[in-house]
């Protein structure tokens, strides 16, 4: 539909001529070069000639691009929770967010190894404004989430975003990913933003609140990487938050971040895929009257299930446990580990401010203080 055009993926009858615009980019060939290191340039070029849509692009590159990136830089990825999905129907997974490129791009080979419906998935279009990247996104069924606009314009594009989410789901039977804020989650406190919420009930026409979400059939994702590969470029945002500061982002920051997720040290990555949420809309419907409040409530049940999925690894509790100064979650890991942590820690940050060393520990830390408070 034209009212989706400034922010819709590629249709199939575009994605060859797409494709092939890029096909000699310099950062198009270090890509396939990092994917099929025992192809030559002429035989990922033959590839491309053959690609006519989407799913082909995933299928025969891009599933190949994040198996190397999880051999290279992750000690591996586990699942659980998919097995209770059925695989020809479309969900709305809402997700805590770590990492901009990689949260979707595993969720999606998950699915695709599994024989799931693959997501559509949202990005800002401040993380594209590079043409290359820019089409790379909309080869990868990305929608662009326009930012920077005024208030005006920003309600008319949340509106046209909530009906493009809708039809996704119900007209093409489409999956679709999206994070629970705004931006990654900096401080390891994993919370939804009411504000995701209400933009996406903007599509809810003559609907109940209740019934409209109902309908979306909500799986909350809870991503978990025992290493944060970006986790010192979250510092200085959470040193200026600290300072009472307003956060000015360098000219390539995101792209920075985008290659530091990509090819930085993730150890082990946990993808966990919630329950559909279905009779808690009725108990919100039965109990709760006003709007605000039953999107509160929303957001709680989706932050509960994220938290409470949320696999914790070793990193976290050293953290917690350097971070309080006690041996309380001892058992949860080696000696060594902790020392791996620590060394780790003091490569990238030093110690010399005392502030910059909690915030990096809170970071790991803020996923254990989640956790038992939801048993």
């Amino acid at each position: 539909m034209p009212k989706f055009d400034e922010i819709r993926f590629f249709n199939d009858d575009e994605v060859n001529n797409a494709l092939l615009s890029i096909i000699k980019h310099p950062m198009m060939k270090a890509l396939m070069h990092f994917t099929f290191p025992d192809y030559n340039e002429e035989l990922w070029n033959d590839k491309f000639k053959n690609i006519n849509s989407i799913s082909d692009f995933q299928h025969e590159c891009i599933a190949n691009t994040i198996r190397q990136i999880l051999k290279q830089s992750s000690d591996g990825l586990t699942t659980s929770g998919f097995d209770e999905l059925s695989k020809n129907k479309a969900y709305l997974f809402i997700s805590n967010h770590r990492d901009i490129v990689l949260d979707t791009s595993l969720l999606n080979l998950v699915l695709l190894d599994g024989g799931f419906i693959m997501t559509a998935s949202a990005i800002g279009d401040n993380l594209v404004k590079k043409k290359f990247l820019h089409i790379l996104a909309k080869l990868n069924r990305n929608f662009l989430v326009q930012r920077g606009l005024s208030i005006r314009e920003q309600l008319e594009s949340s509106k046209v975003m909530s009906q493009y989410i809708y039809s996704l789901l119900k007209n093409d039977n489409r999956s679709v990913w999206i994070a629970q804020r705004e931006g990654r989650t900096k401080d390891g406190n994993d919370v939804t933003q009411q504000g995701v919420l209400k933009m996406l009930a903007m599509a809810s026409e003559n609907q109940s609140l209740t019934d409209f979400f109902k309908n979306l059939k909500i799986v909350p994702l809870s991503i978990s990487y025992e290493y944060d590969p970006t986790d010192v470029l979250k510092m200085p945002q959470l040193m200026a938050k600290s300072r009472n500061e307003v956060y000015v982002k360098s000219q390539d920051e995101d792209f920075t971040n985008i290659l530091s997720g990509i090819l930085g040290q993730k150890k082990r990555i946990h993808l966990h895929a919630g329950q559909v949420l279905d009779i808690e809309f009725d108990e919100i419907a039965q109990t709760i009257d006003n709007k605000n409040k039953q999107l509160q409530a929303i957001a709680q049940i989706i932050d509960d299930s994220i938290i409470k999925n949320y696999k914790l690894w070793p990193t976290n509790f050293i953290a917690y446990d350097l971070l309080h100064s006690t041996n309380k979650y001892s058992e949860h890991y080696t000696e060594n580990e902790k020392m791996v942590f620590e060394r780790r820690m003091d490569m990238r940050i030093g110690c010399a401010d005392q502030t910059l060393r909690e915030s990096f520990l809170a970071m790991y830390a803020t996923p254990v203080v989640n956790k038992f408070k939801h048993p």
